[in-house]
Protein backbone atom coordinates (compact mmCIF):
# COMPACT_ATOMS: atom_id res chain seq x y z
CA UNK A 1 0.00 0.00 0.00
CA UNK A 2 1.61 3.45 -0.91
CA UNK A 3 -0.24 6.20 0.04
CA UNK A 4 -0.23 9.51 -2.22
CA UNK A 5 0.25 11.99 0.56
CA UNK A 6 -0.48 12.38 4.21
CA UNK A 7 -4.06 13.81 3.23
CA UNK A 8 -4.54 10.36 1.20
CA UNK A 9 -3.73 8.57 4.43
CA UNK A 10 -5.84 10.71 6.84
CA UNK A 11 -8.78 10.35 4.57
CA UNK A 12 -8.59 6.32 4.26
CA UNK A 13 -7.77 6.24 8.68
CA UNK A 14 -10.89 8.62 8.63
CA UNK A 15 -12.92 6.05 6.71
CA UNK A 16 -11.43 3.21 9.28
CA UNK A 17 -12.95 5.46 12.19
CA UNK A 18 -16.24 6.39 10.80
CA UNK A 19 -17.51 4.97 14.51
CA UNK A 20 -16.51 7.70 15.87
CA UNK A 21 -17.75 10.33 13.57
CA UNK A 22 -20.21 12.33 16.38
CA UNK A 23 -18.69 11.20 19.38
CA UNK A 24 -16.79 14.95 19.58
CA UNK A 25 -13.49 13.11 19.63
CA UNK A 26 -10.19 14.86 20.04
CA UNK A 27 -7.45 14.21 17.62
CA UNK A 28 -4.03 14.71 19.01
CA UNK A 29 -1.55 14.80 16.12
CA UNK A 30 1.95 14.16 16.50
CA UNK A 31 3.98 17.36 15.41
CA UNK A 32 5.13 18.22 13.09
CA UNK A 33 4.36 15.88 10.20
CA UNK A 34 1.12 14.27 11.24
CA UNK A 35 -0.67 17.78 12.38
CA UNK A 36 -2.14 18.37 8.67
CA UNK A 37 -3.34 14.77 8.70
CA UNK A 38 -4.92 15.30 12.11
CA UNK A 39 -6.81 18.53 10.90
CA UNK A 40 -8.31 16.31 8.56
CA UNK A 41 -9.43 13.43 10.35
CA UNK A 42 -10.77 15.90 12.83
CA UNK A 43 -12.99 17.90 10.42
CA UNK A 44 -14.48 14.12 8.90
CA UNK A 45 -14.51 12.92 12.43
CA UNK A 46 -16.54 16.44 13.72
CA UNK A 47 -13.96 16.74 16.49
CA UNK A 48 -11.08 18.74 17.92
CA UNK A 49 -7.64 19.89 17.02
CA UNK A 50 -4.68 19.85 19.10
CA UNK A 51 -1.22 18.28 19.42
CA UNK A 52 0.66 16.37 21.92
CA UNK A 53 3.91 17.13 22.19
CA UNK A 54 6.45 14.60 22.60
CA UNK A 55 10.38 14.02 20.91
CA UNK A 56 12.50 10.88 20.53
CA UNK A 57 15.96 10.66 22.25
CA UNK A 58 18.42 10.40 20.02
CA UNK A 59 21.52 8.38 20.05
CA UNK A 60 24.57 9.85 20.84
CA UNK A 61 26.31 7.96 17.56
CA UNK A 62 23.39 8.33 15.67
CA UNK A 63 20.94 11.74 15.74
CA UNK A 64 18.27 9.90 13.82
CA UNK A 65 18.56 6.85 15.53
CA UNK A 66 15.60 6.54 18.55
CA UNK A 67 16.30 5.42 21.84
CA UNK A 68 13.66 6.02 23.49
CA UNK A 69 11.12 9.53 24.22
CA UNK A 70 10.03 11.93 26.59
CA UNK A 71 6.84 14.01 27.22
CA UNK A 72 5.66 17.26 28.49
CA UNK A 73 5.70 16.49 32.12
CA UNK A 74 9.16 15.08 31.75
CA UNK A 75 8.29 11.06 31.96
CA UNK A 76 10.62 9.28 29.37
CA UNK A 77 11.75 5.87 28.55
CA UNK A 78 15.14 4.34 26.98
CA UNK A 79 14.12 1.43 24.84
CA UNK A 80 17.89 0.76 23.93
CA UNK A 81 20.24 1.68 27.22
CA UNK A 82 23.16 0.55 25.83
CA UNK A 83 23.27 3.88 23.28
CA UNK A 84 23.19 6.18 25.87
CA UNK A 85 25.39 6.80 28.69
CA UNK A 86 24.11 8.58 31.89
CA UNK A 87 25.67 11.78 30.91
CA UNK A 88 24.93 11.96 27.06
CA UNK A 89 21.15 10.49 28.71
CA UNK A 90 20.48 13.40 30.83
CA UNK A 91 21.84 16.28 28.30
CA UNK A 92 19.54 14.91 25.52
CA UNK A 93 16.47 14.97 28.11
CA UNK A 94 17.68 18.38 28.93
CA UNK A 95 17.72 19.23 25.51
CA UNK A 96 14.30 18.09 24.04
CA UNK A 97 12.44 19.11 27.35
CA UNK A 98 13.34 23.00 26.61
CA UNK A 99 12.33 22.23 22.66
CA UNK A 100 9.19 21.11 24.16
CA UNK A 101 8.51 23.96 25.90
CA UNK A 102 9.39 26.29 23.38
CA UNK A 103 6.82 24.49 21.22
CA UNK A 104 4.32 24.31 23.24
CA UNK A 105 4.91 28.13 23.46
CA UNK A 106 4.40 28.27 19.66
CA UNK A 107 1.81 26.15 19.29
CA UNK A 108 -0.66 27.33 22.40
CA UNK A 109 0.53 31.00 22.37
CA UNK A 110 -3.70 31.95 23.52
CA UNK A 111 -4.70 29.37 25.00
CA UNK A 112 -4.01 26.05 27.48
CA UNK A 113 -3.62 22.33 25.70
CA UNK A 114 -7.06 20.65 25.24
CA UNK A 115 -8.32 18.70 28.39
CA UNK A 116 -8.37 15.21 27.15
CA UNK A 117 -9.79 13.87 30.36
CA UNK A 118 -13.40 11.80 29.82
CA UNK A 119 -12.89 12.18 25.90
CA UNK A 120 -12.49 10.17 23.11
CA UNK A 121 -9.10 10.78 21.75
CA UNK A 122 -7.54 10.23 18.54
CA UNK A 123 -3.44 9.80 18.65
CA UNK A 124 -2.60 10.66 14.70
CA UNK A 125 0.79 10.13 13.46
CA UNK A 126 2.15 9.51 9.54
CA UNK A 127 3.73 6.51 10.70
CA UNK A 128 5.22 3.69 13.07
CA UNK A 129 9.18 3.27 13.13
CA UNK A 130 10.77 2.46 16.06
CA UNK A 131 7.27 3.30 18.33
CA UNK A 132 9.12 5.45 20.45
CA UNK A 133 7.21 8.81 20.61
CA UNK A 134 4.22 7.23 20.40
CA UNK A 135 4.72 5.70 23.09
CA UNK A 136 5.35 8.68 25.42
CA UNK A 137 2.07 10.37 23.73
CA UNK A 138 0.20 7.60 24.44
CA UNK A 139 1.86 7.39 28.01
CA UNK A 140 1.15 11.19 28.23
CA UNK A 141 -2.45 10.99 27.67
CA UNK A 142 -3.25 7.54 29.63
CA UNK A 143 -2.24 9.94 32.39
CA UNK A 144 -5.22 12.62 31.93
CA UNK A 145 -7.61 9.80 31.79
CA UNK A 146 -9.35 9.71 28.34
CA UNK A 147 -12.33 7.98 28.39
CA UNK A 148 -11.43 5.73 25.31
CA UNK A 149 -7.92 6.08 23.86
CA UNK A 150 -6.93 5.42 20.47
CA UNK A 151 -4.03 4.92 18.22
CA UNK A 152 -4.09 5.65 14.34
CA UNK A 153 -1.63 5.46 11.82
CA UNK A 154 -1.31 4.82 8.26
CA UNK A 155 1.94 2.29 8.17
CA UNK A 156 3.99 0.66 11.05
CA UNK A 157 6.46 -2.04 11.42
CA UNK A 158 5.32 -4.89 12.83
CA UNK A 159 7.10 -4.97 16.11
CA UNK A 160 6.74 -1.92 16.73
CA UNK A 161 2.72 -2.22 16.35
CA UNK A 162 3.48 -5.22 18.80
CA UNK A 163 4.91 -2.43 21.60
CA UNK A 164 1.82 0.19 21.07
CA UNK A 165 -1.12 -2.23 21.13
CA UNK A 166 -0.98 -2.78 24.81
CA UNK A 167 -0.82 0.98 25.55
CA UNK A 168 -4.02 2.22 23.37
CA UNK A 169 -7.29 0.97 23.78
CA UNK A 170 -7.47 0.35 20.11
CA UNK A 171 -5.09 0.40 17.64
CA UNK A 172 -6.03 1.43 13.80
CA UNK A 173 -3.00 0.74 11.46
CA UNK A 174 -3.96 0.05 7.94
CA UNK A 175 -1.12 -1.20 6.72
CA UNK A 176 1.71 -3.13 8.49
CA UNK A 177 4.54 -4.19 5.76
CA UNK A 178 7.17 -7.04 6.73
CA UNK A 179 9.37 -5.26 4.47
CA UNK A 180 9.12 -1.92 6.77
CA UNK A 181 12.29 0.31 7.08
CA UNK A 182 11.24 3.90 7.08
CA UNK A 183 7.65 5.85 7.08
CA UNK A 184 8.62 7.82 3.62
CA UNK A 185 8.84 4.49 1.90
CA UNK A 186 5.14 4.13 2.08
CA UNK A 187 4.37 7.91 0.65
CA UNK A 188 4.28 9.06 -3.18
CA UNK A 189 4.73 12.51 -1.59
CA UNK A 190 6.58 13.05 1.76
CA UNK A 191 7.18 16.49 2.14
CA UNK A 192 8.69 18.54 5.25
CA UNK A 193 5.70 20.20 6.99
CA UNK A 194 7.30 23.79 8.67
CA UNK A 195 5.90 25.07 12.31
CA UNK A 196 3.86 27.67 10.14
CA UNK A 197 1.69 25.21 8.67
CA UNK A 198 1.21 23.56 12.13
CA UNK A 199 -0.20 27.08 13.60
CA UNK A 200 -2.33 27.13 10.62
CA UNK A 201 -3.66 23.91 10.90
CA UNK A 202 -4.41 24.55 14.67
CA UNK A 203 -5.88 27.83 14.05
CA UNK A 204 -8.46 26.90 11.44
CA UNK A 205 -9.78 23.91 13.68
CA UNK A 206 -10.10 25.89 16.98
CA UNK A 207 -11.96 28.11 14.48
CA UNK A 208 -13.96 25.74 13.22
CA UNK A 209 -14.62 24.29 16.47
CA UNK A 210 -15.62 27.42 17.63
CA UNK A 211 -17.75 27.91 15.06
CA UNK A 212 -20.00 24.28 15.14
CA UNK A 213 -20.06 24.89 19.02
CA UNK A 214 -22.02 28.19 18.11
CA UNK A 215 -24.29 26.76 16.11
CA UNK A 216 -24.86 23.08 16.72
CA UNK A 217 -26.76 21.18 18.91
CA UNK A 218 -25.31 20.17 22.02
CA UNK A 219 -23.32 16.36 21.05
CA UNK A 220 -24.89 13.21 21.82
CA UNK A 221 -23.28 11.48 25.19
CA UNK A 222 -21.53 9.14 23.79
CA UNK A 223 -19.86 5.64 25.14
CA UNK A 224 -17.59 3.03 23.41
CA UNK A 225 -17.11 -0.09 25.12
CA UNK A 226 -14.87 -2.74 23.39
CA UNK A 227 -11.21 -3.92 24.11
CA UNK A 228 -7.84 -3.26 22.08
CA UNK A 229 -8.47 -4.16 18.35
CA UNK A 230 -5.95 -4.19 15.91
CA UNK A 231 -7.75 -2.72 12.73
CA UNK A 232 -6.90 -4.09 9.27
CA UNK A 233 -8.02 -2.82 5.88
Amino acid sequence: MIFIDRLDAARKLAAALQSYRGANPLVLAIPRGAVPMGAALAEALEGELDVVLVHKLSSRWSPEYAIGAIDESGWSFVSDPSEADEAWLREEKARRMEGLRQRRVLYSPERPPIDPRGRVVIIVDDGLATGATMIAALHAVRAQAPQRLICAVPVGAPDSLQKVEPLADELVCLHAPWDFRAVGQFYSQFRQVEDEEVIACLRERRQRAAARAAGAVPNRPHRVDGNVSWRRP
